[in-house]
């Protein structure tokens, strides 16, 4: 605790009459845009670095809280001693199977009990789909959206169902692509683009990372097209377009 204390007083002379000019003109709003670089920065580390590489970009992500905590400081709102007693009494709440006397047999079980000790720590919820965040990767809400759905019953009974639904999506957006405008058309994606992110719910693969994967895939894919444009003497935007798809249909079927 005493290096988080060592955080705060640093934060706190940053903050002050004496500190850094950029820090002391900073607010919560401008905050926003840098808390979510490091959280994507944690993301890549935990992905693709070594523990020092993580290590230093939690502590990154750790600065950003704490400096936006002692800007609610400031105001009089809360402090940091605040937050995590907040957070510490609500994880002891929410988890009765551990600091009680309920139990759980599984994280479904454990998931189930958390709703419902949400629904019971405050005012009723107008809806079901409070809390999942506006700014979420569109994507990634979608699926948050289809998973509060469905522990109420609103959701596919197997995947295959969801796959009938798609290609009902797809016919849908063919149809607009035909017949309609640019707003028909962006809306018809949109639609199937949220059964997609459904069907990956259905099948228990998070869309967002799924769809992160195939973005490393194509990236890889693509990198050895140009290598295999050079090594051939030729800049990858003079290859005609039958060359072009030759070369991709290698490199796809060499994996």
């Amino acid at each position: 605790m005493n290096c988080l204390k060592n955080l705060e007083d640093l934060v706190r002379t940053l903050r002050g009459p004496d500190g850094c000019p950029w820090d002391r003109a900073q607010t919560v709003s401008d905050m926003k845009q840098y808390l979510l670089e490091e959280c994507y920065e944690v993301l890549d580390a935990i992905d693709h670095s070594p523990p020092a590489k993580l290590r230093e970009e939690l502590g990154d992500l750790l600065f950003q809280i704490v400096f936006i905590i002692q800007m609610a400081e400031e105001k009089g709102d809360f402090g940091l001693q605040d937050v995590v007693q907040t957070v510490h009494d609500k994880m002891v709440r929410r988890h009765p199977h551990v600091f009680g006397s309920a139990s759980a047999e599984d994280p479904e079980e454990v998931r189930e009990n958390w709703w419902k000790i949400k629904q019971a720590e405050g005012s009723t919820p107008r809806s079901h789909l409070e809390g999942v965040p506006r700014h979420l990767p569109a994507l990634q809400r979608a699926y948050r959206l289809g998973q509060r759905a469905s522990q109420v019953g609103l959701d596919w009974p197997e995947p295959r169902a969801v796959l009938t639904k798609i290609r009902e999506e797809v016919d849908e957006l063919e149809q607009a692509l035909d017949h309609e405008s640019g707003p028909r058309v962006r809306e018809e994606l949109g639609d199937a683009l949220f059964s997609l992110a459904n069907l990956a719910r259905n099948l228990k693969h998070n869309p967002e990372e799924t769809l992160q994967q195939s973005n490393e895939k194509f990236l890889a894919r693509f990198r050895l097209l140009e290598e295999r444009a050079r090594a051939e003497g030729r800049a990858l935007e003079d290859l005609p377009p039958e060359e072009m798809d030759r070369l991709w249909e290698e490199i796809k079927r060499t994996g």
